[in-house]
């Protein structure tokens, strides 16, 4: 039986059908939506009427091939994935996945799993190869079996809301977080945005005002795969609250000069069974296991490699260059230390800064895990920790992380952990991606330069 066969044989037996069918029913759920995530991080979809629910259980729906990289065609005109006669993939919904929509009940979603159509030879029911939800769901799989361990994930999205009764006054120097005055101002988008949340399944924690309009809100953390879907399911909410309200809802990493970026730091540890095997039993001092160092060792090695991924556009790279400004400059770890690309938050938890607010979160967790996987076959050391109050002006040259995303997309290639952490079609198709939007920026003439330029000489 090929993986299509599989997951129908699941989604169309009794109990999975008979309840979902049931719950479709019982909410009065008119129409369904088959999400589907992108190489970009972005969602797709199509709508169905519910009354076709056991038909879309076992045939799916069907999109162009090129929809999993946006239908982007490159500055020469290619279509990049596939090409206009490509072969259709066919999305089949992960009925554990799904959600009624709080704000419009009579509509239901899934997030979808992808594969090739069965009429193609020899591959026809295998699992597309370019689908980043599928590749996380089998990579931490795959590294439980190996391992026995399981990876926990918690994220910390930071994203702007811009509107023009949302601005605060800054006093000089000062800044405006954790104010409740602030949080405040954001009460009527953080109360809609919860409310939505907690509906459609996310625990949600704490949040707090940290710079002009910029909200953090966090849920629990839970095993990395449910982690990405509900960071997904979150960007959809905050995007429906900012139409609700008026205002706009941004996850663009670096929306403005000078400001603090939009990071969307990774909290991550490793569980046997109950256990969090990157902190020993009984202490109270911050420590890590052996375990955890060669887990870590891992990360740290393979940052540089990660970037391409991790901060996922031209504007990604604004957030690394303004020193103080949180986000790290180098490959480095410390303890409680919030300058260092890695910091040991909590006994048993690391903190990894690099990643973005844009950032594709199936890709960005599989590729931690191939790091790690790395790391503790090959019992790699981070090194010390970094004690400094500072983020290095001057870090050493051989730890350097990429600056831009040209010089991210280098590291990419000469990393093979990385690189084959990937389908070798989802490599070469999201390297493509992003060399192409690498390209449109050195060659698009920006506001900067004609301010710079245009009245410059004689």
């Amino acid at each position: 039986m090929t993986a299509l066969d599989l997951h129908r044989e699941h989604n169309t037996s009794s109990g999975v059908a008979e309840d979902l069918a049931a719950r479709i029913r019982d909410a009065g759920v008119e129409y369904l939506y088959y999400q589907v995530v992108t190489l970009t991080g972005r969602v797709i979809a199509k709508v169905v009427p519910a009354k076709h629910l056991l038909r879309n259980l076992d045939k799916g729906v069907q999109f162009h091939r090129t929809a999993i990289s946006d239908l982007q065609s490159t500055r020469e005109g290619v279509l990049l994935g596939g090409g206009a006669q490509a072969a259709e993939f066919t999305a089949m919904p992960d009925a554990g996945s799904f959600n009624v929509l709080p704000w419009d009940r009579s509509l239901g979603a899934f997030f979808c799993r992808l594969y090739e159509p069965e009429h193609r030879p020899e591959i026809g029911g295998q699992t597309l190869a370019t689908d980043p939800r599928s590749l996380l769901i089998d990579s931490h799989r795959r590294f439980t079996q190996d391992t026995g361990l399981t990876l926990k994930t918690g994220l910390e999205p930071e994203m702007s809301w811009l509107g023009k009764d949302l601005e605060v006054h800054v006093r000089p120097g000062a800044s405006p977080a954790y104010h409740l005055g602030n949080l405040e101002l954001m009460r009527p988008i953080f109360k809609k945005v919860m409310e939505y949340a907690s509906a459609m399944g996310l625990d949600m924690i704490e949040g707090d005002y940290e710079d002009p309009g910029q909200l953090e809100l966090n849920w629990m953390f839970d095993d990395c795969e449910l982690t990405a879907d509900r960071m997904m399911t979150y960007r959809l909410i905050c995007r429906q609250v900012a139409r609700e309200m008026g205002v706009q809802a941004s996850f663009m990493p670096k929306p403005t000069t000078g400001s603090m970026g939009n990071g969307c730091h990774h909290n991550f540890s490793l569980w046997r069974g109950n256990q969090n095997v990157l902190a020993e039993s009984g202490r109270r001092d911050l420590h890590l296991t052996d375990t955890g160092l060669h887990a870590l060792g891992g990360v740290l090695k393979h940052a540089p490699g990660s970037m391409m991924i991790m901060a996922s556009t031209v504007n990604s790279y604004k957030r690394y260059w303004d020193a103080g400004l949180f986000a790290p400059n180098c490959v480095n770890w410390g303890m409680d230390n919030k300058t260092c690309t890695v910091r040991l938050s909590a006994n048993g938890r690391l903190e990894y800064k690099i990643p973005d607010a844009s950032v594709n979160p199936y890709l960005s967790h599989a590729l931690l895990l191939a790091a790690m996987r790395d790391g503790l076959e090959n019992r790699i050391e981070p090194g010390a920790p970094d004690n400094s109050n500072s983020i290095p002006s001057a870090p050493d040259p051989a730890r350097i992380l990429p600056k831009t995303l040209g010089d991210a997309i280098q590291a990419f290639d000469q990393d093979p952990v990385i690189r084959t952490a990937l389908p070798a079609d989802m490599a070469q198709l999201y390297r493509d991606l992003k060399a192409d939007e690498w390209a449109r920026f050195c060659s698009y003439v920006t506001d900067w330069e004609r301010k710079m330029y245009v009245e410059y000489l004689p």
